[in-house]
């Protein structure tokens, strides 16, 4: 009777943690999306070319794109895209939308990707300075700004590079979020290329080519390809726009709308000066910029 019992007790707990938690998922889908006829997106709102509070950005131009695709009016969360970003937006359910993540991000549901782009090796023209790839001898005694991804100096690949080669007391570290305070804080280290500050830079491309269009810099901009000595590292990224784990229906919405309008996309990213790559749309495993 005992054991009868005991069963009829984790068999009513099964029941209950059930009905707890579709309730709970319901509430959490409710709570990221109470209007059905609106799409929300998390962004930046001091970020271009990606994106803006006066939404000038290539992702604000996509996400109207997007939203008018599906019928539904578009509105934003802005938040500083820093540590926390997706935990505070997406996680949290206060957003359905992240326009860029890397492909096969662990922290959201990537849609397929819809660009790829390259990190580029930036140089003033009229230097006649032709860098293309880490084993060029200038780079040993050269003034080299890199990206540095956060305030606790967290290394981005090109810095990698350098470092295996040992070219560490010529470089110049330039974070990438930058000084919240100013617009566009990312663009220092293109302008500093620019003002022959730096004898050349090191950049994720679709910022070093907006830049450079944008301030009309007269920049060579070469992208940089990876050889055996820099495995496993890679300097080339696809992207995709990232929703909640779980949100199947969205992130099969967009696919859609991304492979129907790739055309449309890319012409928009071409127009902010993005350096794109060959699309692969499969991407099998973590990318990380």
């Amino acid at each position: 009777m005992f054991l009868a019992f005991n069963r009829g007790v984790q068999l009513f707990c099964v029941i209950l943690f059930s009905f707890l938690s579709e309730n709970l998922l319901a509430a959490t889908l409710d709570k990221a999306n109470p209007n059905p006829d609106v799409l929300t997106v998390a962004a930046d709102p001091n970020n271009l070319p990606f994106s803006n509070e006066r939404k000038e950005g290539f992702e604000n131009q996509i996400a109207e794109m997007v939203a008018r695709d599906m019928g539904k009016k578009l509105e934003y969360v802005w938040r500083a895209q820093r540590r926390g970003f997706f935990r505070e937006t997406l996680k949290e359910a206060k957003a359905d939308l992240v326009m860029s993540v890397p492909a096969g991000f662990e922290m959201a549901l990537p849609s397929i990707p819809y660009y790829r782009s390259t990190y580029v090796f930036v140089t003033r023209q009229n230097r006649g300075i032709k860098i293309s790839s880490f084993d060029e001898l200038i780079l040993r005694t050269a003034k080299i700004g890199i990206q540095l991804v956060g305030d606790d100096g967290v290394n981005t690949p090109p810095a990698h590079a350098l470092a295996n080669r040992g070219i560490v007391t010529n470089v110049v570290g330039f974070t990438l979020y930058g000084d919240y305070r100013e617009a566009n804080p990312p663009a220092r280290i293109v302008e500093a290329v620019g003002r022959d500050d730096l004898d050349v830079a090191i950049v994720w491309g679709p910022l070093a080519g907006y830049f450079n269009r944008a301030e009309r810099l007269n920049l060579d901009l070469t992208p940089v390809s990876a050889n055996s000595e820099d495995q496993p590292l890679k300097f080339d990224f696809s992207m995709a726009m990232g929703v909640r784990r779980g949100n199947q229906e969205l992130r099969e919405a967009l696919n859609e709308i991304i492979r129907k309008h790739r055309t449309e996309i890319d012409e928009i990213l071409k127009n902010f000066g993005v350096p794109l790559l060959p699309l692969k749309e499969t991407v099998t495993k973590r990318e990380d910029l």
